[in-house]
């Protein structure tokens, strides 16, 4: 039998000990389960982001639009929040559209709800930091990957961190987010695929810093 949504979120908030039942009775009641058909939008561009979501099934990308292509920034499959973060803090225009990329499926809540929440507990307000500080670490980690890796390396950090990833996502996505052409991208992987394993003994290569 499938978990609800909403009971999938609990247990997520429940997981951080300092999180307790009657913190999420506080705001259970501001709860709201939406449902997205694949290619639908969850945020357009120019829009003002006044909900923020848990992804229950299903995936989004986030991505921008220049005069010759769409470059996708950032992927959020099951159990991570989903939100555009400047827009949602600041009230101001998204420059980004965020699109379901399967039939997918969140809990979502507004920023009333996520301020009403802080003022009355401390417990959530430490939570919504630990989300703010999270979603700060992983753009912080993109900007630098592209400065400092190369597009292998950006790869094969990937596929470390999501090795199931071409399972769901099409390839040009794929190199869209690595800052790659599609092309690139299918030249890399048959390289990294041609490389002989290592003898049985043998250390494998240093691991790429995340």
């Amino acid at each position: 039998m499938a978990v609800d949504g909403r009971d999938q979120f609990k247990r997520w908030v429940l997981q951080f000990p300092f999180m307790s039942r009657e913190d999420w009775a506080l705001f259970e009641p501001h709860l709201e389960l939406r449902r997205y058909r694949a290619k639908s939008l969850f945020l357009d561009e120019g829009e003002i982001c006044g909900r923020m979501g848990f992804v229950t099934r299903g995936y989004f990308r986030k991505y921008y639009l220049t005069e010759k292509k769409e470059i996708t920034t950032f992927f959020n499959f099951e159990k991570d929040m989903l939100v555009e973060f400047d827009s949602f803090l600041s009230q101001a225009p998204s420059r980004y559209i965020i699109q379901a990329m399967e039939d997918s499926e969140i809990v979502s809540f507004s920023k009333e709800a996520w301020q009403f929440a802080f003022d009355k507990s401390k417990s959530w307000e430490r939570l919504g930091r630990i989300t703010a500080e999270r979603y700060y670490v992983s753009v912080t980690r993109r900007v630098e990957h592209f400065l400092f890796l190369t597009g292998e390396q950006r790869y094969l950090n990937l596929m470390e961190a999501s090795p199931h990833i071409h399972a769901r996502v099409p390839l040009y996505l794929i190199a869209s987010y690595l800052g790659l052409e599609r092309e690139t991208l299918s030249r890399l992987r048959r390289k990294i695929q041609a490389k002989p394993a290592l003898p049985a003994g043998h250390a494998p290569a240093k691991r790429i810093p995340s």
